[in-house]
């Protein structure tokens, strides 16, 4: 890690505020795009709705209407928080709080709303609730405000930053513990544990450690199984700061890896390099996708990776857009996603190498920038 960039601590104590101002235009805007034809939407996802409007509660839909007017429906615990929230986020003006138990109280506002829209993430009980509530058709929207939040905007990125760094310094602290005798689960909680003390609200996701032959599922779960001599280490670790989040993968080995565990990190390393060069404005989500695995192939392990390249990361830690093969994505500035090819060999262990990164107008940049390094040495 370069010594001039800022500490997590600094980043921290120096975050922009986060405003929402336009994107319930921008809302309206995408639904025009779509031809949606509604003339009223319910948005009821929470990290849409905290998206949309700064508000960060645990029940909470926003109801826009065509008219411009826009209502968001909370319960009492949040009758003085909600109108804080949206009027530091700078739509205090713009949306009206509604105080009641159940987002369908918003009901009777909706006379005259011939087709309302919503979104299909919504839980079928809640559909049938809308639908017993108005008298309108409903019509399912797909990944509306989903696709607004793959374009970050700086303060948002501030967050992602600020999360990456904690997760380099966290690892850095870890780091000495990779040895033998030591278990996955004491480096988690380890990890977890630092993360917290650098200021994060948490890990972004549940935290992995695995070794040895742990290490070739890609999504094991840390176990008291004991770190040995030339194992490898695969560790996915993330940080979560103000609702926004990291997430990063390296690979170690411990003492001189033999001559099967050198080719893997050497390809898989070849493959994050070559995806990472293939991020820029314009470029194919699958394209990255295929430059990855064409490395692989060509070094005779295609068939060993077994999951996507990437995905985008933000409030959630997958979210749009989608770095696959059957991707349609197109990658913008300000999305941010992640380059994660592996190989995974079941009874031998797995590789895994990510880094997290935005998308600039000329290419794209490293929000994680641990060492790549993978030899651990034993003697030490």
């Amino acid at each position: 890690m370069s010594t001039s960039s800022p500490s997590a601590a600094d980043l921290v104590e120096n975050l922009p505020p986060l405003r929402v101002d336009g994107r319930l235009m921008a809302l309206r805007h995408r639904l025009a795009e779509a031809g949606a034809g509604v003339d009223a939407v319910v948005v009821t996802a929470l990290r849409n709705v905290r998206w949309l409007t700064g508000f960060t509660g645990s029940n909470g839909a926003v109801v826009l209407f065509g008219s411009g007017r826009a209502v968001m429906v909370t319960d009492s615990r949040y009758a003085e928080q909600a109108p804080a929230e949206l009027a530091a986020a700078g739509c205090g003006d713009d949306v009206e709080v509604l105080i009641a138990r159940r987002s369908t109280a918003v009901a009777p506002q909706l006379e005259g709303v011939d087709r309302l829209g919503l979104e299909d993430s919504i839980a079928w009980r809640e559909q049938l609730a809308w639908k017993a509530a108005v008298e309108a058709e409903v019509v399912p929207l797909t990944s509306l405000v989903e696709q607004l939040r793959a374009v970050k905007d700086a303060a948002e990125l501030a967050r992602m930053q600020a999360a990456a760094t904690i997760t380099d310094e966290a690892l850095a602290s870890v780091e000495p513990m990779l040895r033998p005798g030591v278990t996955e689960i004491q480096v988690q909680q380890a990890l977890d544990a630092a993360m917290r003390a650098g200021g994060a609200s948490g890990p972004a996701y549940d935290t992995i450690v695995a070794s040895g032959p742990n290490s070739a599922l890609p999504h094991a779960r840390p176990t008291d199984r004991e770190f040995q001599a030339g194992d490898l280490v695969l560790i996915d670790v993330g940080a979560t700061v103000d609702g926004y989040r990291s997430d990063m993968t390296r690979t170690f080995v411990l003492g001189d890896p033999d001559d099967r565990t050198e080719v893997m990190l050497d390809l898989v390393g070849l493959s994050q390099s070559a995806g990472v060069q293939a991020v820029r404005p314009g470029a194919g989500a699958a394209e990255v996708d295929s430059v990855c695995r064409e490395v692989l192939a060509q070094g005779g392990m295609a068939d060993a990776f077994i999951h996507s390249t990437g995905h985008g990361v933000g409030l959630d830690i997958h979210e749009l857009p989608t770095v696959a093969s059957q991707s349609a994505a197109v990658l913008a500035p300000g999305n941010v996603v992640t380059v994660e090819p592996g190989v995974y060999f079941p009874g031998v262990g797995g590789v895994r190498v990510e880094d997290l990164l935005v998308v600039t107008q000329g290419g794209c940049r490293a929000l994680t920038r641990y060492p790549k390094t993978t030899v651990v040495p034993l003697a030490r």
